[in-house]
């Protein structure tokens, strides 16, 4: 399966299929820790060990209440406590909104287009991040890593979503900004496009 973007097929498609982070949303991770008040290189440090650690994983997977997971962290990274414990209270300040691409998957809605979700994240973070976006109001359905304790690049999250929603996977269009996760879906015989920056994502999306 070709992982550049849309193929030959796209007359096919009756779903499209979005990942969140990255994709419907960019994220500002440095800059949300560093608001804690430390400088962007010890944001980084922190941040690159934060979203490496299985805690992490675990988080999104739903086996971690949020509080075990702040409580974790902060037990684990004592020099760090501070900074960590502002970060993950303070979920609002990570995603930055991305209008344009909400615009662009509401006229393909209007065309005709399903659309839904399959992202990897907890419950806190999601409801944070997501809760009252206009984007809702053009999604069909959604699958989320904490809902099923199953995580992209997993198929059996994938599986969770075509079964779901009665979807077939050759009818099916992913948009993904993560490799191995585009990877994942052409496994099982899922078109996906490997999305990693906005401008190649608004190219896929105007070749429908």
């Amino acid at each position: 399966m070709n992982l550049d973007g849309v193929n030959n097929m796209r007359h096919h498609y009756k779903n499209l299929i979005f990942d969140v982070g990255g994709v419907l949303l960019d994220y500002r991770w440095e800059a949300a820790i560093a608001d804690a008040g430390i400088s962007m290189e010890e944001a980084k440090r922190i941040g690159f060990y934060m979203f490496k650690d299985p805690l992490w994983q675990e988080f999104d997977l739903g086996n971690m209440a949020y509080d075990e997971v702040v409580d974790a962290y902060c037990k684990k990274y004592p020099e760090d406590e501070e900074p960590i414990r502002y970060f993950l209270t303070h979920p609002e300040n990570m995603p930055l909104d991305r209008p344009q691409v909400w615009e662009k998957i509401h006229a393909l809605k209007e065309d005709g287009y399903k659309i839904y979700l399959l992202s990897n994240y907890s419950e806190y973070m999601f409801k944070a991040h997501t809760d009252g976006k206009p984007f809702w109001k053009d999604v069909d359905g959604a699958v989320v890593s904490y809902m099923v304790h199953r995580i992209k690049p997993d198929h059996e999250i994938y599986f969770e979503l075509i079964r779901r929603y009665k979807l077939r996977a050759d009818q099916c269009l992913f948009f993904d900004d993560r490799i191995e996760n585009a990877q994942a879906a052409a496994d099982i015989d899922m078109d996906c496009a490997w999305v990693p920056t906005i401008e190649e994502l608004f190219e896929r999306l105007g070749e429908l």
